[in-house]
């Protein structure tokens, strides 16, 4: 869960404040019953926006308390727990395509297909 001055990342619009997924705000109030201020402001600081979100409305991508950016895989989980299943599997998938792309372009020798079948098979 966030704490006071994390920044997060929304991963939904909100068309009806003009806020749209990506957009990056800072968390000014924990609320009981995880709902959680946030501000967000443009390019010269002014703000655009307070409202109260929910953390299937965003991810943190910054961490007050260490002072240090978020892992791109600790986001990636975050954003799967908010997924069906199904979804978690085309993730998956997809994460599988890229590592075989990347095998392919650096020249590594790829896994026989026999190994590829048992390893989705116990997924």
């Amino acid at each position: 869960m966030p704490d006071l001055l994390d920044v997060v990342e929304l991963t939904v619009d909100i068309p009806e404040r003009g806020l749209r997924a990506g957009m990056q705000g800072t968390v000014v109030e924990c609320h009981p019953g995880d709902a959680y201020e946030v501000e967000f402001t443009n390019e010269s600081g002014e703000t655009l926006d307070f409202l109260a979100l929910r953390p299937e409305q965003f991810v943190v991508v910054w961490r007050a308390s260490t002072r240090a950016w978020v892992s791109v895989s600790e986001r990636i989980a975050a954003l799967l727990a908010h997924l069906p299943q199904e979804a978690e599997r085309e993730v998956l998938d997809f994460a599988r395509y890229l590592h075989v792309r990347r095998q392919r372009q650096q020249g590594e020798p790829l896994a026989e297909p026999a190994a590829m079948a048992r390893m989705t098979s116990t997924l």
